[in-house]
């Protein structure tokens, strides 16, 4: 079997978290080599031979691996046991426009398809829940990694407090260049300029800052949130990056699931 390249986040005994790289699979092109996103065009065959290598690395089965199909609103699946009684067919429409998934089920990995964009995770070690947000500059003026909280709080009592959080690879502030109406846009949702945007030849936002300042908004404690300092766009050779690869790229998955 083919060896996944993964980077592990150290959140907790209780929890594998990752992001995979683009090493160690078998897609081709701009979507090599470690591609699981079916959503991408790759071929099917290689998609699933990528996720089964992934799931054997991390320790789960493949049917057990929560891939969403994103649209940047900030919609949230929650999977519980009863989801695997679930034909493939009425798996996939649950997944279908979701950009995060929260869980409290064991030997199941959720995650969040990205190329730049942010991914969240989270984990909640009081009462063993985990969650994934996909935030991309949309997302994140929506505040989606607030929605996956306040939800994982009314599912299973997640306090803030005790929260411990993952911002995983991503585009830099230095590299996320952005128009008038995108600044406009943060600007409007009332997100704190002076903090999280600077003017160089045009404006460029600080989408993993904004994350962060969302979840400790909530009260989650800042030493409880872990930054991976990874710039997608500086490493695309390891991390896919939108920006980089333009179009028919593959993505980055990046996980969280309780052993």
């Amino acid at each position: 079997m083919i060896k996944p390249v993964l980077h592990y986040f150290n959140l907790a005994d209780e929890v594998v978290s990752f992001s995979t790289t683009r090493h160690g699979g078998v897609s081709k092109g701009k979507l090599a080599t470690l591609n699981i996103n079916p959503h991408r065009g790759d071929e099917p065959s290689a998609v699933a031979e990528n996720l089964q290598a992934v799931a054997a690395e991390i320790g789960v089965q493949a049917d057990k691996v929560i891939r969403l199909h994103q649209i940047h609103e900030t919609h949230c699946l929650t999977v519980t046991d009863e989801f695997f009684h679930l034909s493939t067919a009425e798996q996939y429409e649950m997944e279908e426009g979701k950009d995060a998934v929260v869980a409290d089920c064991r030997n199941v990995c959720i995650g969040v398809h990205t190329a730049d964009c942010v991914p969240v995770l989270f984990y909640d070690a009081v009462h063993h829940a985990i969650g994934a947000a996909h935030a991309g500059w949309r997302g994140t003026v929506q505040r989606i990694a607030q929605h996956t909280l306040r939800k994982m709080t009314e599912l299973y009592g997640t306090d803030p407090k005790e929260l411990k959080a993952v911002v995983g690879p991503c585009i830099s502030l230095k590299n996320f260049e952005v128009g008038q109406e995108v600044y406009d846009a943060f600007s409007a949702a009332g997100f704190p300029m002076e903090r999280i945007a600077r003017m160089y030849e045009k404006w460029h936002i600080d989408l993993p800052l904004c994350n962060q300042l969302q979840l400790e908004e909530l009260g989650v404690p800042a030493a409880n949130i872990l930054q991976s300092g990874i710039c997608t766009y500086d490493n695309a050779s390891d991390f896919f990056s939108a920006r980089i690869l333009k179009e028919g790229f593959g993505t980055i998955y990046t996980g969280i699931a309780l052993k």
